[in-house]
């Protein structure tokens, strides 16, 4: 069984943040960003936009196959849950903060809560409403993020190659 993914077009992201805020809205208590700023909540987002070499780049928990995370996990809160996620999303009361998931991630896709009880915390896609699409793929304007099995990705790459190539 594939499982879908999000991933990413770094040659479409324009650094807008559009996705961040989606983000950390859908985590935010509230559930929209308004009114989490209103209730004196500072949402979070649990994916990052960086630039580097003049390009913008979205980054977020890729939820890897043999994820180092989990195994540097000394408390079990991090761990594979049904579908392939790699999440601490219902064991977060377990996290003892002492960061080595964060040391482990080499995508730097962890970070801490924010609380006065800080906590690891992480893309867990429990920001999909009953569709299913992650709220950073519905927000993101120009289609940089994308969310599928990775044959539909690498297929709709193939297809975009050869329009530009017979175009030449």
């Amino acid at each position: 069984m594939e499982f879908k993914e999000i991933l990413i077009r770094p040659d479409k992201c324009t650094g807008c943040l559009s996705c961040r805020l989606a983000c950390a809205a859908a985590h935010s208590r509230a559930g929209n960003f308004l009114g989490a700023v209103a209730a004196g909540e500072k949402p979070r987002a649990r994916i990052f936009v960086h630039r580097a070499g003049g390009k913008n780049l979205p980054l977020n928990c890729r939820h890897c196959t043999d994820p180092p995370c989990v195994d540097a996990c000394v408390a079990a809160s991090m761990h594979t849950a049904g579908g392939g996620l790699v999440t601490n999303h219902d064991r977060q009361e377990r996290c003892i903060g002492c960061w080595m998931c964060v040391m482990s991630c080499p995508f730097g896709a962890i970070r801490d809560s924010g609380e006065e009880d800080p906590r690891a915390v992480k893309c867990d896609r429990q920001c999909a409403p009953g569709d299913g699409l992650p709220a950073c793929v519905r927000a993101c304007p120009t289609g940089a993020l994308t969310y599928g099995t990775v044959d539909q990705f690498s297929a709709s790459s193939r297809e975009e190659f050869l329009r530009k190539w017979l175009q030449c």
